[in-house]
């Protein structure tokens, strides 16, 4: 898959099939329009490609500062790649960018520039500026400008406009069955192992502290989590506590996993840690003895349905 990192960086030599969207956490119905793009990219012999926008349009335009996101970009290409896409093209969203007129978008970045031959799109896509031109207005631009338009039809659409909000709050909530079945995949956190302050190992249960660089990243509520962790050549079960560590007087958030009979050093590596289900919240107990007890419990449970429900 070719990655552009704005519009004008795409310079195709042929005519291409394009959907557009920002694509946040390419649920099932984000899959099933992808699939529908390939095999349409396929039958009419074009390139499958997909036009999508960072930072998130709400960021910008409503100043949803706080909006967090499924997937980070990294991600995001990984999974557009499996799906089989030609072309992603991530162009930067601005205010300037969403000014241009609906007649302007569709001769001078669709036609003009992305050579598109093809448009899928929702059934009730709006663009242009102030969001004025409807689907009707694209068709009409797409006979003048020379590309067809092929409407997703309103059950998908229905699914991508509300599911990415469905599936955020799922994970607010730490309702990750729900997240896998909304996904059809687990939700993961990619991160780096950095030094903490070697508590665990002292307790007999060491953990790795994994720093997330990407600030925009939606990271699950505090509590205790069963997950599975892999780097490039290694994979584990696992317990992961997110929160602030109240029985160790804690203060500043951490995301921390204790790996099943692992013994490699992890520092420095970086973990794809893949949430399965919520074992319990964060609490505080009385005394470290109190949280070791706790633990020993929470790896027993985290063992036991790891085996009986993830392990075929």
């Amino acid at each position: 898959m070719n990655v552009f990192q704005n519009i004008e960086n795409y310079r195709p030599q042929s005519k291409c099939i394009l959907s557009i969207g920002t694509f946040d956490g390419l649920h099932i119905g984000h899959q099933k329009i992808i699939k529908k793009l390939v095999k349409l990219a396929g039958e009419h012999d074009q390139a499958a490609t997909i036009l999508t926008f960072f930072p998130h349009p709400r960021r910008v335009l409503q100043k949803e500062r706080e909006l967090k996101l499924i997937d980070t970009l990294d991600e995001k290409k990984k999974l557009l790649k499996t799906l089989g896409v030609d072309n992603l093209i991530i162009h930067p969203f601005s205010k300037s960018f969403s000014r241009l007129s609906a007649r302007e978008f569709c001769r001078d970045i669709l036609a003009d520039q992305l050579k598109v031959g093809n448009l899928l799109i929702g059934y009730d896509h709006r663009f242009g500026k102030n969001r004025e031109a409807t689907t009707d207005d694209l068709i009409t631009f797409g006979k003048l400008y020379d590309f067809t338009v092929q409407i997703i039809p309103a059950q998908l659409s229905n699914e991508i406009t509300v599911s990415s909000t469905k599936v955020r709050k799922a994970i607010e909530e730490g309702d990750f069955e729900q997240v896998h079945q909304f996904l059809g995949r687990f939700f993961e956190l990619q991160g780096t192992v950095i030094k903490g302050e070697g508590i665990g190992r002292t307790i007999q249960f060491p953990t790795a502290n994994i720093q997330i660089n990407e600030s925009y990243k939606i990271i699950p509520p505090r509590g205790v989590y069963l997950v599975k962790v892999q780097t490039d050549s290694n994979r584990w079960g696992g317990m992961m506590n997110i929160g602030i560590r109240p029985t160790l007087e804690g203060e500043n958030q951490t995301l921390e996993v204790h790996l099943f009979d692992c013994e490699s050093d992890l520092y420095n590596k970086k973990l794809r840690i893949s949430f399965l289900q919520k074992i319990r919240e964060e609490q505080k107990f009385d005394s470290i003895e109190e949280l070791k007890n706790q633990l020993e419990k929470d790896k027993e449970i985290c063992k036991r349905t790891l085996t009986e429900k993830y392990l075929h």
